[in-house]
């Protein structure tokens, strides 16, 4: 007779409502559907449904719940369920997405999401979710308001330029823009002031930034929305993991004999990335040498500045998680660990090369990767 090993519960939310579906996976790897109703998401739905799980979960196993992070519109849901006790895992949407295909799930509704959310959680063995910090989440308001702010500030300016061309201009249009753009101006300063009177209220946080800002090309502004996107680095455990979650891991496109591409992925956190293109452009122009060298390396084998400049950025993203893991102050010869217990050199100054035979070169794009003007990262 077969044993049960785990309940697992799947919700897709919506903003009005969540639907839940109730599966049990058994030691022969069998999913089998419990229950399945809708709830309001509100706290009484809830409440609702913590009672609703207890009647079709008896059995004393573990209970897991899994849910997409769909806007912001489970964060409620998904911190009620936590602070009550619950194994809650919070995977991406394109992450469930793909598991849907992968199962050759075609309809797409709230109960057949729900559903595949449950299994999911049932056969695979999810990283448990860790909430934001009151302090931290309220960082992360504070970043991506001033970055949503330098978006509007661009687009205006731009609506601005493109009168000044025009055949014809109104004059009470461009006074509208002149005063939409002094008063984001205002905002933006505001938001700035708020981010670092923020940081100088909280000793930990100031202490770690303060040995991180006389790193060329980093800013308060750019620290403190990694720390705000990263949860202060609370569930990474070494640098790889890291740069997946920003997007910077290397993405090959290779099969058979056919040999496409190598890029980054770019799926992972956005925000992150856009705070780190203008810190890029910064420790580059600051002629820094360790990042000067990094840059001039890949843009000598690529012919292409965007590269370097992403190399730069992903080199910078490290530091910052290296530097407030470690709390030190950087310095050009910063030698560090990878995370993992493997002591690496963070930046390689060294221009000693090791490379293989000829049958043994390994290829990236079209060419050896010694010679292809397409690698991305040239170590």
């Amino acid at each position: 007779m077969s044993r049960f090993l785990k309940y697992s519960v799947g919700f897709d939310c919506s903003k009005d409502d969540f639907q839940a579906c109730t599966s049990v996976i058994d030691d022969e790897q069998k999913v089998k559907v419990k229950a399945s109703r809708k709830f309001k998401n509100i706290k009484k739905g809830y409440n609702d449904a913590v009672y609703w799980i207890n009647k079709h979960c008896k059995e004393k196993i573990p209970v897991v719940i899994t849910m997409e992070a769909t806007g912001n519109y489970y964060e409620h849901l998904a911190l009620f369920f936590h602070q009550e006790g619950y194994h809650v895992n919070v995977v991406l949407p394109n992450k469930a997405k793909k598991y849907m295909e992968s199962r050759g799930i075609k309809t797409k509704n709230d109960p057949v999401d729900a559903k595949g959310l449950a299994q999911m959680g049932a056969e695979q063995n999810l990283r448990k979710w860790e909430p934001y910090t009151k302090d931290i989440y309220q960082l992360k308001l504070l970043t991506r308001q001033c970055e949503r702010l330098a978006a509007y500030k661009t687009q205006v300016s731009n609506q601005l330029k493109s009168l000044e061309h025009g055949m014809f201009q109104n004059a009470d249009i461009v006074k509208q823009l002149e005063d939409m753009l002094l008063l984001i101006k205002t905002q933006i300063s505001e938001s700035k002031k708020q981010i670092e009177i923020f940081i100088a209220n909280d000793e930990e946080i100031k202490s770690k930034v303060e040995k991180i800002l006389p790193t060329t090309g980093l800013g308060i502004q750019t620290i403190a929305s990694v720390i705000a996107e990263t949860n202060g680095f609370k569930l990474f455990r070494n640098q790889k993991q890291l740069t997946s979650y920003a997007g910077y891991d290397v993405v090959e496109n290779q099969s058979g004999k056919r040999t496409g591409k190598t890029r980054i992925s770019k799926k992972g956190n956005s925000h992150i990335r856009r705070a780190m293109h203008f810190a890029a452009l910064s420790a580059v122009r600051g002629k820094e040498k360790t990042f000067l060298d990094i840059y001039k390396r890949v843009y000598e084998k690529t012919k292409i500045k965007m590269k370097g400049y992403v190399a730069v950025q992903r080199k910078l993203l490290c530091l910052i998680y290296t530097l407030w893991k470690k709390d030190q102050v950087f310095n050009s010869d910063f030698a560090q660990s990878s995370g993992n217990n493997e002591p690496k050199t963070l930046f390689q100054l060294s221009e000693e090369k090791k490379v293989a035979s000829k049958e043994l070169e390994a290829t990236l794009d079209r060419l050896p990767c010694k010679k292809s003007p397409e690698a991305l990262f040239q170590l």
